[in-house]
C-alpha cells in the first residue's frame, strides 16, 4: 500500500517478477484486502494470452494478506510504527520476522520501514544503527554508496561499521572479490575532512578491510581516483542522501540540454540508460538480522521488479548471515 503509485505499480510488480522466476518462488501482497484484490484481478484479466505464465498459475503463487492500516509518506516514523500496528509495512515485516516471508519490499515512507525494520527484524550484535545501500552507475562500474539516508549524523565508529557492511553488499551482490573502500570527503589526503571522517580515516586504517582511503564526489563519478576503482563509498546519511537527490537530478539536466542542441533522442536513450533507478530496483537497509529493501516512492513496476530480485538475490547469498558472520570477527587487522 506504500508509495506514489501504490496500489497499481507493486501489483503490476510482482506480476512481472512472477513471470519471470522459478515457478518455486511465490509473493505476498499485504495490505487492505478489497483494494489488493480488486487492482489484482483487473492486472490479470488485462494481460494478453498466450505470452508467459497464464493468468491462473500467476494468481496461484500470490497470496493476499490483510492489513487495513496504511503509512503515510507524512507520517512521522516512529509514531507511525506504533500508532499504526496493523499497517501494510508492520504486518509484512512481521512475515518476515516470523520465518513466514524471506524477504520484505516496500516502496512506502522509507523512514516507517528503517524504524519498524530496527524494530521487528533487529540489529546485528555490535551495530548502533543500521544504513541505506544504493548502487550508483559511474564511467566504470557501478559503486555502492551508504548511508544513502538512514543516519543524517554518525560517529566515526559508525561509518566504520559502514564500511563493513558496504563491503559484504559488494562482494555478495555485486560480486566483487575483495572490495575496495573509499571515504568520501573534501580531499584526498587523511587530515583532510570533518572531525568523525578524520577519526574514521585512522580507525579504517587498522581494521581487516581493502580501505582505498578518501576519495571526493569527483571520484564517485569516475567510478575510483588515480589510486584505482572504488567499489564502496562511505559517509553519513546527511550527505549520502544529498549526493544522491544531486545524482538524480544531473541525467535530466544534460538530457535536456544536448535535446536542445539536437542530439538525436535513440542516442540520448542508451547513454543515460545507465542512470535509470529503475534498473536497480531498490536499496537494501544494511545492518538488521532480515532482508528489508527500500524502494523509491515513484517506483514503477519495473522498478519493483527489479528490487524483488534484489531481495531474492539477497537471500540466495545468505548476505545477512554473512554479515552476521563479518561481524563476529575480530575487525582490527592482524600485525
Amino acid at each position: 500500500m506504500g508509495g506514489d503509485l501504490a496500489p497499481q505499480a507493486p501489483i503490476a510488480g510482482a506480476l512481472l517478477a512472477l513471470a519471470e522466476l522459478e515457478a518455486v518462488h511465490s509473493i505476498t501482497l499485504v495490505g487492505r484486502t478489497d483494494v489488493v484484490r480488486a487492482e489484482l484481478d483487473a492486472q490479470l484479466n488485462a494481460l494478453p494470452a498466450g505470452q508467459g505464465p497464464s493468468a491462473s498459475a500467476l494468481r496461484d503463487r500470490i497470496t493476499i494478506v490483510e492489513a487495513p492500516e496504511v503509512i503515510e509518506m507524512s507520517d512521522k516514523p516512529t509514531a507511525a510504527v506504533r500508532g499504526k500496528p496493523n499497517s501494510s509495512m508492520v504486518v509484512g515485516l512481521k512475515l518476515h520476522a516470523s520465518g513466514a516471508a524471506d524477504a520484505f519490499v516496500s516502496a512506502g515512507n522509507t523512514g516507517a520501514q528503517m524504524a519498524a525494520s530496527v524494530v521487528l527484524l533487529k540489529l546485528h550484535a555490535g551495530l548502533t544503527r543500521p544504513a541505506i545501500a544504493t548502487v550508483f552507475p559511474t564511467a566504470r562500474n557501478p559503486v555502492v554508496v551508504l548511508d544513502a539516508g538512514a543516519n543524517v549524523d554518525c560517529s566515526a565508529e559508525e561509518l566504520v561499521q559502514f564500511a563493513r557492511l558496504g563491503s559484504v553488499y559488494a562482494e555478495d551482490i555485486l560480486g566483487r572479490p575483495d572490495p575496495a573502500v573509499g571515504l568520501l570527503s573534501i580531499g584526498e589526503e587523511p587530515e583532510k575532512g570533518n572531525a568523525a571522517v578524520k577519526e574514521a580515516h585512522k580507525l579504517l586504517e587498522q581494521i581487516d578491510i581493502n580501505f582505498a582511503g578518501n576519495v571526493e564526489g569527483r571520484d564517485i563519478l569516475a567510478g575510483g581516483s588515480s589510486r584505482g576503482a572504488v567499489d564502496v563509498v562511505v559517509c553519513d546519511g546527511f550527505v549520502g542522501n544529498v549526493l544522491l537527490k544531486f545524482y538524480e537530478s544531473v541525467p535530466g539536466m544534460i538530457f535536456a540540454m544536448m535535446t536542445r542542441a539536437g542530439v538525436e533522442q535513440q542516442l540520448l536513450a542508451k547513454t543515460f540508460k545507465g542512470f535509470d533507478y529503475s534498473d536497480y530496483g531498490g536499496a537494501p537497509l544494511l545492518g538488521v538480522k532480515g532482508v528489508s529493501i527500500i524502494s523509491h516512492g515513484s517506483s514503477s513496476p519495473r522498478a519493483i521488479k527489479n528490487a524483488i530480485g534484489v531481495a531474492l538475490r539477497a537471500v540466495e547469498t545468505k548476505m545477512v548471515e554473512h554479515i552476521g558472520r563479518r561481524l563476529e570477527q575480530p575487525a582490527v587487522r592482524d600485525a
